[in-house]
């Protein structure tokens, strides 16, 4: 076993990458982050499902039945998490405009007063577009839950994580490079 380092997102966020309904998220980074601003830690990194923050009101209306399916199998204080995913960044992507962000609104989960809130604040950094080829594991892996784990970050450093985890990504090449090119359009325009 050796540590592994994860990104945290929303669960239901995760959920919607693990089930393909999603290709990208949209980052500026965590209140304690080291840095103060987003950075890509590693090409390739575990997905953490996280459940602060999350709330019906910044999600489009079909993902809120996710955002139940994923609070109800989780309690605050648990004692584990659960890591049934990673992921790889193609591309990470900075925006700085509303226009770029209102093109990208049928690429996400997020309503459209959440995406731009995300883009207003820490007004002088740009909001990361992360494309990312999920991968999900055929067999979820059970972590005890670490103090470490929690708060308003981004990056953690996973403990006990098996280096051989079996896994297929969530999307063929095909679809997965079809949904990819339909974003990057989206930006360019």
């Amino acid at each position: 076993m050796e540590q592994k380092i994860a990104l945290k997102e929303w669960a239901v966020a995760v959920k919607a990458l693990t089930d393909g309904k999603q290709i990208m998220v949209l980052r500026k980074g965590g209140i304690a982050e080291e840095t103060r601003d987003f950075q890509l830690k590693s090409p390739r990194f575990f997905l953490l499902p996280a459940y602060e923050h999350q709330k019906p009101e910044l999600l489009k209306e079909a993902y809120k039945d996710d955002l139940r399916t994923v609070s109800e199998s989780w309690a605050p204080g648990s004692p584990t998490v659960e890591i049934a995913s990673y992921a790889e960044a193609v591309d990470d992507i900075e925006i700085y405009d509303q226009e770029t962000v209102d093109r990208l609104a049928s690429f996400h989960i997020w309503t459209d007063t959440f995406t731009e809130d995300r883009l207003k604040w820490k007004r002088k950094q740009p909001l990361h577009l992360l494309l990312l080829r999920v991968h999900k594991l055929e067999r979820p892996v059970s972590l005890p839950m670490r103090d470490a784990y929690t708060g308003c970050k981004s990056w953690v450093d996973l403990e006990f994580l098996p280096a051989d985890a079996a896994a297929r990504p969530v999307l063929d090449d095909e679809e997965f490079d079809r949904q990819a090119a339909e974003i990057r359009r989206a930006v360019a325009k």
